[in-house]
């Protein structure tokens, strides 16, 4: 049997929790994941990805190039077959979002 048909969606989603912890807001030293960035992450049966996320602010400098890194590094995995990055406003981000651990990397506690 192939590796690939091993994996269970959620250990699948569990890796890709990995690899987004990898990607970080370049004005914020915290990672996007741990920022409350990734609203939802969907895996289908197929091994197809779709990841909802925002962004701090629509005006972000990374805007474009944030979601193409997600999308990358998300379907480097073996197990991924797609990936799909989906941006939403809606619920704005706000501070709220952050982890207890981006806040305390911030000082925010």
């Amino acid at each position: 049997m192939s590796e690939e048909a091993t994996i269970d969606t959620a250990e699948l989603g569990e890796q890709i929790v990995i690899v987004l912890k990898t990607i970080y807001d370049p004005e914020i030293p915290v990672d996007i994941y741990e920022l409350g960035l990734i609203y939802d992450v969907f895996v289908n049966e197929d091994n197809e990805v779709k990841i909802l996320m925002t962004l701090t602010s629509p005006n972000c400098p990374v805007a474009e190039s944030l979601p193409a890194e997600v999308e990358e590094k998300v379907k480097s995995l073996d197990a991924v077959k797609d990936a799909e990055v989906e941006i939403t406003f809606d619920p704005p981000w706000t501070q709220e979002l952050m982890s207890e651990e981006a806040k305390l990397e911030l000082g925010m506690l």
